[in-house]
């Protein structure tokens, strides 16, 4: 993915090293520079984000990233704040012994962490322990540092990225800081957006440290974010159509029970747009469907037989709410999968693809949650988690389509290993019902005729968004169906205006 807008591309630790590595060489910036100015776009967020702060304790750790909390110190201190610096170690490495030279020649005193000692109190907590260079859980005296910082009165700090927090993956191995907000340097560690990043990091900022551009260029990111200027690729739609226009969607789904969750997908891939949507449900749940929404055409199909016909009509497939893994979803989801349609696949569908894949199958996208993912890929949850973007990438290898992992920072993957990573949602989607929602608008979208990728990348966002703006910050007792008003607002690419 060759960068256009760095400030949306994500990187692995390596690369950004690569990044700073050409700055030193090829942009004869001294290594030293760069942590001075570091040090300052981090006092400056300090001071923009809590400016009554008077009182300081950094906490330093012996590398880079602490080379630059030292040079911070000396910033902060020459502005009148009294600062207290505790360091993880008695020397420092390459630059950053530099740096810790500078604070004792500005008079700063420096106190080594000792294992009974407590931090002391502060308006702001500043983290310099680890930055990206930690992948393993923290131990020992820089374990106790982490603690003693989260348990500190006053708000905390991060540079680069909250120490214990893996800055590749987004997973946490042990302790890890939660910070109030991170400054991030040079570039955004794809980990920061995923995973257990999403609640150390707090409120995220990226200072480039004006690095030149050349520094960047010709280099492919790991991933992407997806942004709200997205929906801007909504096309406006002509008087001139009619509901055939906009594509037929048809719903496999609804074990006697779980007439609900099929509902919530059809009328998601009704608000995402899609012209026509029916449902292929248990006999009794057509009356319930059809009364609390007359748009749907719900069919009853006891005898799995009847799906061919359903199918035959329809021009995507979303198939897996509420289907359970018994006979008769069995039966469906098996004539499904082979009838040579577009689909959308998930829950029972997916428990259902865990064991009975085969290669002749034709499948548009997945979305796993974590759970299910494990299941495909023979493997635990915790395998899934601790690097959330090697496993959506075996996803779409695996099963040769678009991959949606979902989960805090959803990711979506295809085939090549193209990513993309969506910054949005909130704690109150993880509820019953979102899930079966995403199916839909995803295959509402592919109804319209757009690409698996852009389907399953835009749906996700739209989701995602609409989630937010139904939570309104209240995130706890969002129900997935509040999502379906908003949803409307993001596929006419009003949120993307409201946001210009």
């Amino acid at each position: 993915m060759l960068i256009q807008n760095f400030r949306q591309s994500l990187f692995r630790v390596d690369q950004v090293r690569e990044i700073d590595a050409h700055a030193i060489r090829a942009g004869k910036i001294a290594g030293i520079e760069l942590m001075r100015r570091a040090a300052f776009a981090a006092f400056s967020c300090l001071r923009k984000r809590w400016p009554q702060a008077r009182r300081l304790t950094i906490v330093a750790g012996p590398g880079n990233n602490g080379g630059d909390a030292f040079l911070m110190a000396v910033l902060a201190k020459a502005e009148g704040l009294a600062v207290e610096l505790v360091a993880s170690s008695e020397q420092s490495r390459g630059d950053a012994e530099t740096a810790r030279g500078s604070w004792r020649d500005a008079g700063g005193s420096i106190r080594l962490a000792q294992v009974d000692a407590v931090l002391p109190s502060a308006d702001v907590i500043v983290d310099g322990l680890f930055g990206t260079g930690i992948s393993r859980a923290p131990a020992g005296i820089d374990a106790l540092l982490i603690e003693r910082m989260q348990q500190a009165t006053g708000r905390r700090l991060s540079l680069d990225v909250p120490s214990g927090l893996d800055a590749d993956t987004g997973f946490a191995p042990g302790v890890a800081l939660k910070a109030d907000a991170t400054i991030s340097f040079v570039a955004w560690k794809r980990g920061l957006f995923t995973a257990d990043g999403m609640d150390c990091c707090g409120e995220l900022e990226l200072d480039t440290l004006a690095i030149p551009y050349s520094s960047y260029a010709g280099r492919d990111a790991d991933a992407r974010l997806l942004g709200i200027e997205l929906f801007n690729q909504f096309p406006v739609r002509k008087r001139n159509v009619n509901k055939g226009c906009f594509g037929h969607v048809l719903v496999v789904g609804g074990e006697s029970g779980m007439a609900g969750a099929p509902r919530l997908a059809a009328e998601a891939s009704l608000r995402a747009g899609a012209g026509l949507v029916s449902v292929a449900t248990r006999l009794a749940h057509v009356a319930p469907i059809n009364a609390s929404r007359p748009e749907i055409m719900a069919h009853g199909v006891d005898d799995p037989q009847m799906l061919d016909a359903l199918i035959e009509r329809a021009s995507v497939l979303a198939v897996g709410p509420g289907l359970g893994v018994r006979g008769w979803g069995h039966a469906l989801w098996d004539r499904a999968v082979h009838g040579g349609k577009p689909m959308v696949l998930d829950a029972d569908g997916l428990n259902l693809l865990a064991s009975h894949a085969s290669p002749d199958m034709q499948i548009s996208v997945i979305t796993p949650h974590p759970g299910e993912a494990a299941r495909l890929l023979g493997c635990d949850v915790a395998g899934i988690q601790k690097d959330r973007f090697a496993s959506v990438r075996r996803l779409a290898e695996k099963f040769d389509c678009v991959a949606v992992l979902k989960g805090a920072g959803t990711l979506v993957a295809d085939p090549r290993g193209q990513v993309a990573l969506c910054p949005f949602g909130n704690p109150g989607m993880a509820s019953a019902g979102m899930g079966d929602l995403l199916t839909g608008v995803i295959a509402g979208l592919l109804a319209q005729g757009m690409s698996p990728w852009d389907s399953a990348c835009l749906g996700v966002l739209a989701h995602a968004v609409s989630g937010d703006r139904a939570a309104q910050g209240r995130p706890r007792g969002l129900l997935a169906s509040d999502l379906l008003l908003p949803l409307r607002d993001c596929v006419n690419g009003a949120v993307a205006c409201a946001h210009e």
